[in-house]
C-alpha cells in the first residue's frame, strides 16, 4: 500500500479502513489477554465477550437511532473560525452518545450480574451523559454553539461527582486513600486529600474527553483504547469492572461505525462527558489513578493545548483588546489540520499514541 501523504487524502488509508484496523487490533488484543489470564474469551467474566457483544449491539443501535435523530433536525452547528474542511459537516446528527452509551451500561450491568461497583460507576456514567445531552439540547434549541452555561456544567459535574464521593467514601475499598505508585512499588498515602483529588479527577477527566471530541472517530477510537487497557489492568481484583471497561470500549467501537471519517453521526456532550466521568470512575475505585494519568495522555495534551492558548492570549494581550495565539487553534488536533494534516491522519497518529500509552501501563502493571 501506498504511505504517501497529502493534505488532501492524509494516509492513503480509509476512515472505514482505519475503524476496522482499530476493532481488530482491540479484539485480537481482548482475546489474546483472556487467554494470557486464563479467562475464557465466550464467558461473561472476560473481556472478549463483553466487547464484542456491546460492539455488535451499539452498532445495530446506530442504525436504528440515527434516522431519528435526523428526523429531529438534532443536526451539528459548526464553528466557522474553525478548519474550513469541517464545515460540510453542518447538518450531520449529533446527541449520538444517547445510543451507545445506555447498550454499554445495560450489557455491563446484566454481564456482570447488577455488581453493586458496576451499578455504581453507571449512574456516574448515566449523570454525566444526560448533563451533556442537556448541553447538546440547549445548543440545537438555540442554533448556536452554546449550551448551557458553563457555571451551570461545572456545578452539575461538581454535583454528580461529590454524590458519588460520598458514596466511595462509605463503600471504599481498603486503603483506597493510598495512591499507588507502579514503578517504585510504593503507596502515597493522602488521606482526607484523596477527597478533593476525587472530585478534580472526576470533573477534569469528563472536560478532557469533552475537548478530545472534535475530528471522526477520534474520541471514540482513543476512549476505546483506554478502556481496554483499563479494564485489563484492573481485571485481577475488580472482574466486574473489568466486564464494565470492556462494555463500553465496545461501545466505542460500535459508534465508530456510524462516526468514523466521513462521520455519519456525532456522539456530542452527551458521550463524550459520559465516557470521561466513566473512566475516572473506574480508575477511583480501583485505585489506579496512575494509570488513568498515562492513559489519558491524549486527553491531558488536548486540555493543556487550550490553557496554554488561553493563558498566551490574555498574556499578550494589548491596548486593542487582542492577543496574539499560541497555536493556530486549539484544541491540538485542529493546530494540526490548519498545518496541514487530514483528519485521518490525525485520528491515526493519535490512536496509534493511544496504543503505545497502554502498552506501557500493561507493561508497568504488577501482575
Amino acid at each position: 500500500m501506498d504511505a504517501k501523504l497529502s493534505p488532501e487524502q492524509g494516509l492513503n488509508i480509509s476512515g472505514i479502513a482505519l475503524a476496522s484496523l482499530l476493532a481488530l487490533g482491540l479484539g485480537t488484543t481482548a482475546f489474546f489477554l483472556d487467554w494470557l489470564a486464563n479467562r475464557l474469551p465466550w464467558h461473561a467474566m472476560s473481556l472478549t465477550l463483553p466487547l464484542l457483544l456491546s460492539a455488535l449491539a451499539s452498532g445495530i443501535a446506530g442504525y436504528l437511532i440515527i434516522p431519528i435523530l435526523q428526523a429531529l433536525k438534532t443536526g451539528q452547528i459548526i464553528r466557522e473560525d474553525g478548519p474550513q474542511a469541517h464545515l460540510k459537516k453542518a447538518g450531520t446528527p449529533t446527541m449520538g452518545g444517547i445510543f451507545f452509551i445506555p447498550v454499554a451500561v445495560i450489557l455491563a450491568c446484566v454481564l456482570s450480574n447488577f455488581a453493586t461497583e458496576v451499578l455504581a460507576v453507571s449512574a456516574l456514567t448515566i449523570s454525566y451523559g444526560l448533563i451533556g445531552w442537556l448541553d447538546d439540547w440547549q445548543i440545537l434549541r438555540r442554533k448556536s454553539n452554546k449550551g448551557i452555561s458553563p457555571r451551570m456544567k461545572l456545578g452539575l459535574q461538581i454535583s454528580f461527582a461529590v454524590v458519588f464521593c460520598l458514596w466511595l467514601m462509605f463503600n471504599q475499598p481498603f486503603n483506597i486513600t493510598n495512591i499507588a505508585l507502579p514503578w517504585v512499588s510504593l503507596t502515597l498515602p493522602l488521606g482526607f486529600l484523596f477527597w478533593p483529588l476525587a472530585g478534580f479527577v472526576l470533573v477534569a477527566e469528563s472536560n478532557a474527553t469533552n475537548l478530545t471530541d472534535g475530528i471522526d472517530g477520534l474520541a471514540g477510537g482513543t476512549v476505546a483504547i483506554a478502556f481496554l487497557a483499563l479494564g485489563a489492568l484492573i481485571a485481577p481484583t475488580a472482574p466486574g469492572l473489568m466486564i464494565f471497561c470492556a462494555a463500553l470500549s465496545g461501545g466505542c467501537l460500535g459508534f465508530l461505525a456510524h462516526n468514523r471519517n466521513p462521520a455519519r453521526v456525532f456522539m456530542g456532550d452527551t458521550g463524550s462527558l459520559a465516557l470521561g466521568g466513566a473512566l475516572a470512575a473506574v480508575a477511583l475505585l480501583t485505585n489506579s489513578l496512575v494509570a488513568l494519568f498515562i492513559l489519558s495522555g491524549i486527553f491531558f495534551v488536548e486540555t493543556l493545548s487550550v490553557m496554554a492558548q488561553v493563558s498566551y492570549y490574555k498574556a499578550t494581550k494589548g491596548p486593542d483588546g487582542k492577543g496574539k495565539r499560541l497555536f493556530k487553534m486549539a484544541p491540538l488536533h485542529h493546530h494540526l489540520e490548519l498545518t496541514g494534516w487530514s483528519e485521518l491522519q490525525v485520528v491515526g497518529v493519535f490512536y496509534i499514541i493511544g496504543a503505545i500509552l497502554a502498552v506501557i501501563c500493561l507493561a508497568i502493571a504488577p501482575f
